[in-house]
């Protein structure tokens, strides 16, 4: 976190409000229950004094904080001891307070769109253009998930472009892969986030949609695949093998997947999009602990304590 130590040994600075909750400790007393996050991460938060009778903070809000460093089941934790809501003497705006990827929207589109330009199947350049096209505002800033992997502004982007990047070395590595297919099923396997997380004023998932859960963004890709591939005429085995690799990149049932992957670039895409998603996460869950230690337990991980050996520093994606 961005936090300024002061003289006293507290620190202080300004942060996104994620989540705020008012409890009741096992003393009866209240205490406000914070997560707050800027661009560097993100950090659990207690205010055990001066809780104000009426809730003053709002989710998604930047506030003014004041308190001190610790640690709590090896995860580093924030007592609160003062707070308040920024007024026009605060010179800070939203977007520096919103974890992002660190590669621009329009870098990360452009990039993959490059990419599908050079296909030499023509139709499965029609139809992965066209779904891109038809939804690139959105593309250009949507997170990924809710609360784990790639759950940044951009974040959609950022983990589908880390897929197609490794899916390039693995179909040169073996020739029987169809780069064009995994490439097409790996730009279009998560498009459908847009239409099953809504965002908030900070530009990160509030909630799932009406869509998301009663649909889910596996089944709505494939629908968004049958209705191009109608509306441009698309081969129909070629539209059958993406609708596939949709609704089975989760891999097992247990996970959301519709079927299993039965074929070769499914099975592919399955295994990078569960590989990405937990580097994405092991990075995540280690950046802020010290070297030698261990990260709290991570449940989306097995409830595994994560450590940091230290060996290389915990950088971003090169090169993406």
């Amino acid at each position: 976190m961005n936090f300024t130590e002061l003289p006293n040994g507290s620190y202080e600075g300004y942060v996104l409000v994620k989540s705020v909750e008012k409890k009741t400790a096992k003393t009866g007393k209240d205490y406000l229950d914070f997560v707050l996050s800027d661009k560097t991460g993100e950090i659990v938060a207690k205010m055990w004094n001066n809780v104000p009778a009426d809730m003053p903070f709002k989710e998604n809000s930047i506030i003014k904080v004041r308190g001190k460093l610790g640690e709590y089941n090896n995860a580093p934790q924030f007592t609160v001891d003062m707070a308040r809501n920024i007024d026009e003497r605060d010179d800070v705006d939203i977007n520096d307070f919103v974890a992002s990827s660190e590669y621009t929207g329009e870098y990360m589109f452009d990039t993959l769109r490059g990419i599908v330009e050079k296909f030499k199947d023509e139709d499965l350049k029609k139809i992965t253009l066209a779904i891109m096209d038809e939804y690139r505002e959105d593309l250009l800033v949507w997170p990924a998930a809710f609360r784990l992997h790639h759950a940044i502004r951009g974040g959609l982007l950022y983990h589908t472009l880390s897929i197609v990047k490794i899916s390039e070395y693995i179909a040169a590595l073996y020739p029987t892969v169809d780069r064009e297919l995994l490439i097409s099923g790996a730009i279009l396997h998560d498009v459908a986030k847009i239409f099953e997380l809504t965002l908030n004023d900070a530009g990160l998932v509030e909630k799932y949609s009406l869509e998301g859960r009663l649909i889910g963004h596996l089944v709505k890709g494939a629908m968004l695949v049958e209705k191009f591939g109608t509306e441009l005429n698309i081969d129909r085995m070629t539209v059958i093998l993406l609708e596939h690799m949709l609704i089975s990149h989760h891999g097992e049932p247990e996970f959301g997947a519709a079927i299993r992957p039965l074929f070769l670039e499914a099975e592919i895409l399955s295994s990078l999009d569960s590989l990405d998603a937990k580097i994405y996460e092991i990075i995540t869950a280690t950046q802020d602990i010290e070297v030698g230690e261990f990260s709290a337990r991570q449940w989306a991980l097995d409830n595994r304590h994560l450590l940091n050996h230290g060996r290389k520093p915990i950088e971003p994606i090169a090169n993406l």
